[in-house]
């Protein structure tokens, strides 16, 4: 009988690599930004595809788990009563971007929206 370690171990080598299985999309009123400057404090300055640039910051249960840095695509989440700041939900990994570039959600050149 196998672990749970080896079992995990022979799925990841089965795998082909850098194949993207699921990829989160932005729900309701999410959007896809850009991450342009650190501020300081948890917040960042996000040019976000709506044309908007938005000043986001990241939620106290997520600032342990993402690591942010400028140039990072991330989906934002804009305040109700506050349309030019967010809360920053997700970042996503460079095989995520590239099937958002294949399937349209981000232009081929994404510097700049």
């Amino acid at each position: 009988m196998k672990s749970n370690k080896q079992q995990e171990k022979e799925k990841a080598e089965n795998m082909p690599e850098g194949q993207v299985l699921r990829v989160k999309l932005p729900r309701g009123k999410e959007v896809i930004g850009i991450i342009e400057q650190r501020l300081g404090g948890n917040r960042m300055s996000v040019n976000c595809r709506d044309k908007v640039t938005r000043n986001c910051r990241v939620p106290g249960r997520l600032k342990r788990v993402l690591w942010l840095r400028p140039g990072d695509i991330v989906i934002v989440q804009p305040w109700e009563f506050d349309n030019d700041k967010g809360d920053i939900l997700f970042k996503y990994t460079p095989t995520a971007i590239q099937w958002l570039k294949s399937k349209g959600y981000l232009e081929k050149d994404f510097t700049e929206f």
